[in-house]
């Protein structure tokens, strides 16, 4: 495909995870501000460098059209590629893919990539339930003429533990279901958060006992299989080769990329087993030059566990159906053979809504710089990285490569 892998991120900032009611209120361009900063000074760049940016737009606090503008006026910058990504929890990699492509291009030299997801103050003609109410749908919408609003949220398909249940239902129905092996992704990622400071469940032990005598949320997903929301935001500089010459950190080179989204609701899915991330993850490693095996690491999106057995499969760590097979009989922790989510996982770190994927991209990174701490790998050089978004709906695949 012509893709020389030249951009890389070279900084990057993130808040630790917290509880909303523990979180401080700032303005999203306040927190556009600060994680800027706090990338930039990661990188050892000034703003001065930045003439690219992308950032979220449906859920900016301040504004709901304009948003780059408006963001780009507030930090001082003028900038000569501006995009809003919208991919739910895709978004951390897509905006480092385009960030990426848009580089290589020749629109610009080095791109903020930001997310920010704390709450924003209410003003005084706003209604702080609105969130909640809204939340109560996960990503569907109840807006009039959206097809989910008629043909899924009347049957009691909202939110998004009902369509990941139905989703790990229809897999058991056609390859089996072994909870013990399901157990297994939450607790070793809980290891890896015993290792992370900054781990919303840093220092929480967890077996295997403890998530099958959790409470059953629904049916077969129980609450320790599914992603703990917290307050947080997340940035990364992405840079060409030039500008990454002169940043302090060992560049992560995006080597390879691939997307894929084809429908909102899994009720319309082709096929609910066979997921977006595999062409997608085929894309990306075939522009790398590379396979699964190549791989020291892999980031994968872990909302519910059966997001991350899903995606093991279709990336191709494993055949299709052995999923399970394969992480009983793998070490997934950071000392085991196949590191998996060193952080701790979104089941373990936290999820900063749609920033939550940016702990994965940032984890491949810091294993890559060799910045991990304890848990850093003796040997880090490729990771794969994967993003979800929906209900297995939207999905992408980065190959970050060490310089």
């Amino acid at each position: 495909m012509g893709w020389k892998g030249e951009a890389a991120i070279v900084g990057a900032a993130q808040y630790k995870p917290q509880k909303y009611s523990e979180a401080p209120q700032m303005f999203h361009l306040e927190q556009v501000a600060d994680l800027a900063k706090q990338a930039l000074d990661d990188a050892g760049l000034q703003a001065s460098d930045l003439d690219g940016l992308v950032i979220n737009g449906p859920h900016f606090h301040e504004a709901s059209v304009f948003v780059p503008a408006m963001a780009a006026e507030y930090l001082g910058l003028a900038v000569n590629f501006a995009e809003v990504v919208d991919l739910g929890g895709t978004t951390p990699v897509g905006m480092v893919w385009r960030a990426a492509a848009a580089i290589e291009m020749g629109l610009c030299q080095a791109v903020l990539c930001v997310l920010p997801m704390r709450m924003a103050p209410f003003g005084p003609d706003e209604d702080p339930s609105a969130m909640a109410r809204a939340m109560r749908f996960g990503g569907h919408s109840t807006a009039f003429g959206a097809p989910e609003a008629e043909f899924d949220l009347p049957y009691g398909h909202l939110g998004q533990n009902t369509g990941y249940a139905m989703i790990a239902k229809r897999y058991a129905a056609q390859y089996g279901y072994d909870e013990k092996a399901m157990a297994k992704i939450a607790v070793d990622q809980r290891t890896n958060a015993l290792a992370n400071p900054n781990a919303i469940f840093h220092g929480q032990p967890l077996t295997i006992d403890d998530v099958l005598n959790s409470r059953m949320v629904a049916d077969p997903l129980r609450v320790l299989e599914i992603v703990m929301p917290v307050a947080g935001g997340a940035a990364v500089i992405v840079a060409s080769k030039e500008v990454a010459a002169r940043a302090r950190n060992r560049a992560a080179h995006i080597t390879g990329f691939g997307e894929r989204l084809g429908y909102k609701s899994p009720t319309y899915s082709p096929d609910m087993t066979e997921t977006p991330v595999g062409p997608a993850a085929r894309r990306a490693f075939a522009m790398a030059g590379l396979k699964p095996s190549d791989m020291h690491a892999a980031q994968i999106y872990d909302c519910y566990t059966i997001t991350v057995l899903l995606s093991l499969e279709d990336a191709g760590f494993c055949p299709k159906g052995e999923g399970m097979r394969f992480i009983l009989e793998n070490d997934l922790t950071w000392k085991g053979n196949f590191p998996l989510n060193t952080h701790g996982g979104q089941l373990s770190f936290g999820q900063a809504g749609s920033a939550g994927g940016f702990s994965q991209v940032i984890e491949a990174f810091d294993q890559i710089r060799g910045k991990a701490g304890e848990r850093q790998l003796k040997t880090c050089d490729r990771v794969f990285v994967s993003g979800t978004g929906g209900v297995m709906s939207e999905q992408g695949a980065l190959i970050l490569e060490g310089a």
